[in-house]
């Protein structure tokens, strides 16, 4: 039987809007997703990285929210 987790960056933008992007984990397969545009890719290794890419070039945002 396959594990499944998941885990989710956030950050907001500028206009002090959420974004998500969520990580799923099948096994050793990994999948982010974004919540605000529904992009998907594979991302096999760093993929909070990739997700906190996805979220400062395609929504501007940039803020952490656990960074206060």
């Amino acid at each position: 039987m396959l594990e499944i987790n998941t885990s989710k960056v956030s950050r907001w933008d500028q206009h002090g809007r959420e974004h998500i992007v969520r990580v799923l984990r099948t096994g050793a397969k990994r999948t982010i997703s974004c919540d605000t545009c529904g992009w998907k890719k594979g991302a096999q290794f760093l993929p909070w990285l990739k997700a906190e890419e996805h979220l400062a070039e395609e929504h501007q945002a940039t803020v952490d929210p656990s960074a206060g």
